[in-house]
């Protein structure tokens, strides 16, 4: 990219992705990351979490790409170091089908340490590229069942009127129960998004 006379570079989008690579689905390349993050020896409870990815009319986004990284059911994150975690990597990704859908299949993280050592109530994080963003967009998922969501310090510090934006609704269906996020980029019931 050429750098202009003023010495500000011009801005580029995130998007559209070429998605070889990037997701495992479709290509005869062995995957080294998936949708699917539970492990046969992941501890913790497993689940599902799936949703939609919309745009401020409730239309889908049909080429978004969704990021988790999260704890195991301890609140241990799988490192380099130890690898604690058996097999579980705690990351996974996903493209969203033709209407915006993407889903997960994982384990429900422990609570973590917050950056001045309080415990955060168990949340996975969550990374949103696609076509027309400048940067990705970094959120949370909470769990509506979880009672440490009352004192979080971060999601504390989230309007009370916002704060459901972050919270996954459990439902019981089939094997595991199931968490329904929507990603909403824009508009009224935005999803709340973070600096990272």
């Amino acid at each position: 990219m050429t750098e202009r006379p003023d010495g500000i570079t011009p801005s580029q989008t995130v998007g559209p992705f070429f998605a070889y690579a990037l997701t495992p689905e479709g290509y005869a390349t062995p995957a080294i990351f998936s949708n699917d993050l539970a492990t046969e020896d992941s501890v913790g409870e497993r689940i599902r979490i799936e949703g939609y990815v919309i745009d401020g009319d409730g239309e889908p986004i049909v080429d978004a790409m969704v990021e988790l990284w999260q704890p195991d059911g301890r609140g241990r994150f799988a490192t380099a170091s130890e690898r604690a975690n058996g097999a579980f990597s705690g990351f996974g990704r996903t493209q969203v089908d033709s209407n915006g859908f993407f889903a997960f299949a994982t384990v429900k993280p422990g609570a973590v340490a917050g950056p001045d050592g309080a415990r955060q109530a168990p949340h996975i994080a969550v990374t949103i590229f696609a076509r027309g963003l400048l940067r990705q967009l970094v959120t949370r998922i909470y769990f509506a069942d979880e009672a440490a969501n009352a004192v979080d310090p971060i999601l504390s510090l989230v309007p009370a009127e916002r704060r459901a934006t972050l919270i996954a609704e459990r439902r019981e269906r089939g094997a595991a129960p199931v968490y329904t996020f929507n990603i909403r980029l824009q508009g009224e019931g935005e999803t709340v998004f973070f600096e990272a």
